[in-house]
C-alpha cells in the first residue's frame, strides 16, 4: 500500500491527553456513585463522544444529573487549560509526511472546543493543523461510524484506500476499518491486543509511524 494521506485521532494521539480526562472522570463518577478503574475507563470508555460516556457511566450506574454533559464541558476545559504535552515524536511524524509531500488531518470524537484548548497550547502544531481539524461534533457524525475519517479524506482529496489512520481507540479502528483505511493502532504502554482485534496494525512508539508508513 502506498500512503497518499495519513488521518490523525487527536486525544492520546497527538496531545497526551487522555491520562489527566481519565482521573478527572474516574473522580466525577464516583461522585454520583460509580467506582470504576482507569483500567476499565481506557478500555470501555476511551474513543467516544462525551455523551457516549456519559451513557455508559449510567448504565453502569452511576447517577449523573440530566445537565452533566452541558456542565461537564466547562470544567473539563479548564482542567485541560493547565496544559497537556505532546505525544513524543509526533512532531517528527508530521515533518517526515511534510517532506514526503504526504498531507495529514485530525479526526477527533472531541469537540473543536476542546481541541482549542490542548492543540492551542501549542501554537506551531496548531498551525500546522489549521483546516484540517475535523470533529465528530461539526458534522453530527462520531466514530465508529466511518463517515468522520470519509470527510477528512474527502477535504484531503485522497481516496479512503490510499489513507492511514492513526488512533489509539477502539472506535477508531473500527472506523478506519469500515471506512477502507489502514489503521495503525497506537498503544504505547500495551500490546494493543483490543485495537488489533479490530483490524489495526500495532503501534508503540510515534517515532516509528514514518519507517512504518515507507517515508
Amino acid at each position: 500500500m502506498t500512503v497518499k494521506a495519513v488521518i490523525f485521532d487527536c486525544d492520546g494521539v497527538i496531545v497526551d491527553s487522555e491520562p489527566p480526562l481519565l482521573e478527572f472522570l474516574q473522580k466525577d463518577f464516583a461522585r454520583f456513585g460509580l467506582d470504576i478503574s482507569i483500567h476499565e475507563l481506557e478500555t470501555k470508555y476511551v474513543g467516544g463522544t462525551m455523551a457516549r460516556v456519559g451513557e455508559r457511566a449510567r448504565e453502569a450506574g452511576a447517577a449523573l444529573p440530566d445537565n452533566w454533559i452541558d456542565e461537564v464541558y466547562p470544567r473539563v476545559f479548564e482542567m485541560l487549560g493547565a496544559g497537556v504535552p505532546l505525544i513524543d515524536g509526533v512532531e517528527a511524524a508530521f515533518d517526515a509526511l511534510d517532506a514526503a509531500g504526504i498531507p495529514y488531518a485530525v479526526g477527533s470524537n472531541g469537540p473543536m472546543e476542546k481541541m482549542d484548548v490542548t492543540l492551542g497550547a501549542h501554537p506551531a502544531v496548531f498551525a500546522r493543523l489549521k483546516g484540517r481539524i475535523h470533529s465528530a461534533h461539526t458534522y453530527g457524525t462520531a466514530k465508529p461510524d466511518p463517515d468522520l475519517f470519509l470527510i477528512a479524506a474527502k477535504h484531503l482529496g485522497v481516496a479512503p484506500e490510499d489513507c492511514a489512520v492513526i488512533d489509539d481507540s477502539t472506535s477508531g479502528c473500527i472506523a478506519a476499518r469500515r471506512a477502507g483505511m489502514k489503521c495503525f493502532g497506537f498503544d504505547p504502554h500495551g500490546d494493543g491486543a483490543r485495537l488489533i482485534a479490530e483490524g489495526a496494525e500495532h503501534l508503540a512508539d510515534m517515532h516509528d509511524l514514518p519507517t512504518r508508513l515507507g517515508l
